[in-house]
């Protein structure tokens, strides 16, 4: 006999209900919520309940319930595609930051104006309040039914695609499901591979966009067909949506690729290749600015400098592994060294040199020159290592993902019993060096162990693991995983920055290893006399000199901080009867290595004025026959405020002031904050 009722737990409250609820009738008073946790997993709301089960409710603004929406939103975009092309092929299609693609495979790629139709679609789709019905189905019924994709076919014959994250959204590896898209009549108008979940109905999905289209290789692989994505953008209101839609075009207002062509900081020039930068002095400036103040905070933190070359024979990276776990992302070698007879005969064999992907085999070897005490540890290494990562052509962004890159590159030799209290430490000094480069809004993320990926002993991987997850709580800051993250000789804690506009940029990183002293033999002499293994923790405090600049000149959109921008003061004279007493003014500054402008130019002050604040610099000096007479000059600053009569040696103190204080100036009241005490 069927059972008439069953025993469950609601939001944590125990309830006895009918045997055939369903979330449904559990949440029918609250519009808001559109799936439910089921023992702890995501499930629509129409999934059938058991004696014994766990309910929680998920509302449609919660971080899960838009996950859902916008999982829901790529169905409904696939069933727009194949209403209007319905020769399409469909790939795969997850959800992403901020909203959701689909691949297709088409006979031509998608237009503006087809993305325009397919949006319209959409609406249409959305609006007939379709429901979304799933239904299990055994392998067999499942390549029937799908006969006809040949990309689907390929994910249910693949045991492992439940572990491409993309593919996992289509397949799981306890059974195949489909969803079938259900009108108010009842009739199944279309149908896709899923396991879900989804919302209740199409019209939970209240504001998207659809917003560009790109060719993609099927499963992210150059070996397989090139099929046409979709992206669109999708939130829980239409004031998200709006608010998105706001960051981006801001996002690129600041684009450090359109400002390093504006600012003349840097190009690409195709004559040298992609991802390989050339920073112009304007950039090489603010470059300069960086690593000195770096130099300087490491010098007062006890670093040791080096310096180590840009090549090396490739058993050093079989020694530390990159050989092996890396190689894909380096340089092709060289064959250097080998010598030949008069015949053709080699009479010495050559080696394959390498250039460089890492610094820290090199940093090895220098610990390694001699015998170390542990009195003279921790050592910590410092080094601006210039190294090279061969990121495919179609990858390379900007000075964001480079080919050639320079890491503010550290690895510290410690005790275990130093382990700790070290990185502490070095998360402090970590933090604030950032902070005072004007970046203020961190989290952490903690990269654990990637099972196909590592070397060393479970054992050793937990103990980092646990320290550094130890560590980064003690912090106080928002911890999040990052699961299968980590390198493969260690666990790491990435410092996650908020920029002004509220992107996430990774910035610094630090690692814990117990693996490479190992494989390099590393030892240190212990107080009692034996010989012991240090630990190794790398460090990059800045991730890279050139992806660190593109972040700060996009935090700052060009705007930077008087003690960082590439142009500190730029001198605009009313006529050129007063050129002389600013350039007098302007030759003092330049003997305290500030660096100086001045607009010589015949062109009218009007339009000089103009000019000088396009120019993003923080000070600009105007000097008219007044200033002229009283020995002083006028300020202008960034938001056209102004400051006037300025005694030239109090002007000068006060500009010193600011740019020592490496705060920013951009108005007059800014300005007098900064010169107050």
């Amino acid at each position: 006999m069927a059972q008439s009722s069953i025993s469950i737990t609601v939001n944590g409250e125990a309830k006895e209900v009918e045997a055939t609820t369903t979330g449904v009738e559990l949440f029918s008073d609250d519009k808001n919520i559109i799936a439910v946790r089921l023992n702890g997993e995501p499930r629509d709301l129409y999934t059938p309940l058991s004696d014994g089960d766990t309910v929680e409710g998920i509302a449609l603004d919660s971080e899960d319930g838009i996950a859902i929406m916008r999982h829901s939103a790529t169905h409904v975009m696939a069933q727009a595609v194949q209403e209007i092309y319905p020769n399409a092929k469909l790939g795969v299609g997850p959800v992403i930051k901020d909203g959701f693609y689909y691949d297709f495979d088409v006979e031509q790629p998608f237009t503006p104006e087809d993305l325009k139709n397919i949006e319209k679609r959409m609406q249409r789709i959305i609006k007939s309040s379709q429901s979304f019905r799933r239904r299990v189905v055994t392998e067999e019924e499942a390549l029937a039914e799908e006969a006809d994709q040949p990309y689907k076919i390929e994910l249910i014959k693949d045991k492992e695609a439940h572990l491409d994250p993309a593919a996992a959204t289509e397949v799981s590896e306890k059974e195949l499901s489909f969803y079938d898209n259900v009108d108010r009549d009842g009739n199944v108008v279309w149908k896709d591979l899923c396991r879900g979940p989804h919302l209740p109905n199409t019209r939970y999905i209240k504001a998207f966009k659809i917003e560009r289209s790109a060719a993609a290789y099927w499963r992210g692989s150059e070996a397989n067909p090139m099929l046409q994505r979709i992206y669109g953008a999708a939130f829980a209101t239409k004031e998200d949506l709006k608010a998105y839609q706001t960051r981006l075009e801001e996002a690129a207002k600041r684009d450090h690729r359109k400002l390093g062509a504006e600012m003349d900081l840097f190009s690409f020039p195709d004559e040298i290749g992609p991802g390989l930068a050339v920073f112009h002095p304007k950039g090489a400036a603010v470059i300069n600015a960086m690593e000195d103040y770096s130099r300087e905070m490491h010098r007062k933190h006890h670093y040791s400098f080096v310096q180590t070359p840009h090549i090396t024979k490739g058993g050093l990276y079989e020694t530390s592994g990159h050989l092996h776990w890396y190689k894909d992302s380096m340089y092709p070698p060289m064959r250097l060294d080998e010598e030949k007879d008069e015949n053709g005969n080699v009479t010495k064999q050559g080696f394959d040199y390498y250039l460089k992907p890492m610094n820290c085999p090199m940093h090895n070897l220098i610990f390694k020159s001699r015998q170390r005490s542990y009195r003279e540890l921790p050592l910590r290494l410092f080094e601006f290592g210039t190294v090279y990562r061969y990121e495919k052509s179609g990858e390379v962004h900007g000075l964001t993902r480079v080919r050639g890159l320079t890491q503010d590159d550290s690895h510290i030799y410690c005790t275990r019993e130093q382990m700790k209290d070290e990185l502490k430490n070095l998360l402090t000094f970590v933090l604030g060096l950032l902070k005072d480069f004007g970046l203020d809004d961190f989290y952490l993320e903690l990269s654990t162990k990637d099972p196909h990926k590592y070397v060393g002993s479970d054992e050793i991987w937990e103990e980092a693991t646990n320290t550094l997850a130890e560590v980064a709580k003690d912090s106080g800051l928002e911890l999040v995983d990052d699961p299968c993250g980590a390198a493969f000789y260690g666990p790491k804690i990435s410092v996650q920055a908020r920029d002004a506009i509220g992107r996430t940029w990774q910035v610094s990183t630090i690692q814990l290893d117990f693996n490479l002293p190992e494989r390099f033999q590393l030892e240190y002499i212990a107080a009692d006399g034996t010989h012991q293994r240090p630990v190794m923790i790398h460090r990059a405090l800045f991730g890279s000199i050139e992806r660190f600049f593109a972040v700060l000149l996009e935090h700052y959109a060009g705007a930077f901080p008087a003690w960082l921008a590439p142009v500190q003061v730029l001198g605009v004279p009313v006529a050129d009867e007063f050129a002389p007493h600013l350039q007098k003014f302007i030759a003092s500054l330049e003997e305290e290595t500030v660096r100086c402008e001045i607009d010589l130019s015949d062109d009218r002050f009007g339009k000089k004025i103009r000019n000088a604040s396009k120019s993003k610099a923080p000070f600009i000096l105007i000097v008219g026959e007044e200033d002229m007479n009283n020995n002083a000059v006028s300020f202008r600053f960034r938001d056209g405020s102004q400051l006037n009569g300025v005694p030239v040696d109090e002007a000068k103190a006060n500009i010193m002031k600011v740019i020592k204080k490496r705060v920013q100036v951009n108005t007059v009241d800014d300005f007098k904050a900064a010169i107050a005490d």
